[in-house]
């Protein structure tokens, strides 16, 4: 097939494309600076002369863009959107009900959602990634100073100034103050449940416009999307990361270091390293750490994250919070460990930096289940069967 690949700056594109024509499938890259509207004649214009040059069978995206989506209706052209960020407003627009989608998603429970509400175009599917990277890479010239610790964790503290929590919390309403510290203070202390969205009535909802001011969203999605995930879980993945953090640079003074685009930063006892670059370090941090931590985003119930198949894929040994969708592919204690809270935490890291031939063994293990089933080939084996055939 001629494939159109939606190109922008989204992950995994080489290995994505390499996968594609290691099928027999030509590819060819469209880039178009309207690619994020909801409808655009000039992009209608730019992407039909394309695909009649081209020859098009079929249009493929990372994340779901409903100006494809919408060409790809009109034009009776299949369109395979692989949603890998959550939370994701395009995603609920109204040409999501389109029978030309094949829409991906990589958290189950998002996907149960959508399917049970009645839509059949949605598929669940874990993300892939590229276990052959780090042998390239390893190759390379690199800072290995900079990149080898004992410990890392790489990602968003979300400490930004000015965020849509603290900016509700600045009105002063003391009972919505109350009742949102309540929230995000109890889902600190559970994994593998989200109440969030439960808790979030419509009334909390309409003090929360109230005092903050949303609008009306464009999408097909309310504002308690909205609140959850940019308020709510935004808020409790703040307080968990730097709480988490804060205790690991107690128990081991400098001996952590975190990655990320935050450069100001600070946590006592853990060294902040700023952004590891996505194509020439990252995959080198995770083999070079003895433990990667991962701290899920709380907007992505069930799902495994991308950094997680990145850590497993690169031969990292993972050590994560639970997260259900993990447990339907790899074997825990196996192929990667979980910890139950703080205290946990602390104790499995102790224990997995004084036991190196466990670790390294977990680490290789999973490295190896990817390897056999969850490549880019793999992956988008599946999904060209289930595109072909239904």
């Amino acid at each position: 097939m001629n494939i159109l690949f939606l190109d922008w700056l989204c992950y995994a594109k080489e290995g994505t494309i390499d996968a594609f024509k290691k099928m027999k499938h030509n590819v060819f890259e469209f880039a178009h600076e309207d690619y994020q509207e909801d409808k655009s004649d000039k992009f209608d214009r730019d992407i039909t002369e394309f695909c009649k040059k081209n020859d098009i069978d079929i249009c493929f995206s990372y994340n779901f863009y409903p100006v494809l989506s919408e060409f790809c209706y009109k034009n009776n052209m299949k369109y395979i959107s692989f949603v890998y960020d959550c939370p994701y407003v395009m995603l609920y627009s109204y040409q999501l009900k389109y029978p030309t989608n094949y829409v991906f998603l990589f958290d189950s429970s998002q996907y149960k959602e959508l399917y049970e509400g009645g839509l059949r175009n949605v598929f669940y599917m874990i993300l892939p990634t590229d276990p052959k990277l780090i042998d390239r890479m390893l190759e390379t010239e690199y800072d290995k100073e900079k990149l080898t610790c004992d410990i890392s964790f790489m990602g968003q503290l979300y400490d930004e100034e000015y965020n849509y929590y603290d900016r509700i919390q600045g009105k002063k309403n003391e009972y919505l103050n109350g009742y949102m510290d309540a929230i995000v203070c109890a889902q600190q202390k559970i994994y593998g449940y989200s109440f969030v969205k439960k808790v979030l009535t419509p009334d909390i909802i309409d003090m929360l416009e109230k005092e903050f001011g949303y609008g009306t969203p464009k999408g097909a999605f309310g504002l308690d999307y909205i609140y959850e995930n940019y308020v709510m879980n935004r808020k409790i993945t703040q307080k968990e990361r730097r709480r988490i953090l804060e205790r690991v640079g107690r128990e081991y003074p400098r001996r952590c270091k975190l990655f990320t685009w935050e450069k100001k930063a600070e946590v006592l006892g853990v060294k902040n390293m700023g952004v590891a670059d996505y194509i020439k370090e990252m995959n080198l941090v995770f083999y070079l750490s003895k433990i990667n931590l991962n701290i899920t985003l709380r907007s992505i119930k069930t799902g495994i994250p991308l950094r997680c198949m990145d850590i497993m894929g690169s031969g990292g040994f993972l050590l994560t919070n639970y997260q259900r969708d993990l447990f339907e592919f790899f074997d825990v204690d196996k192929e990667f460990v979980i910890y139950e809270d703080d205290d946990d935490l602390v104790r499995k890291i102790d224990y997995y930096l004084k036991n190196e031939n466990e670790r390294k063994e977990i680490a290789l293990n999973a490295r190896k289940k990817i390897e056999a089933n969850y490549t880019f080939y793999h992956i988008f084996g599946e999904i060209f069967d289930i595109v072909n055939h239904k």
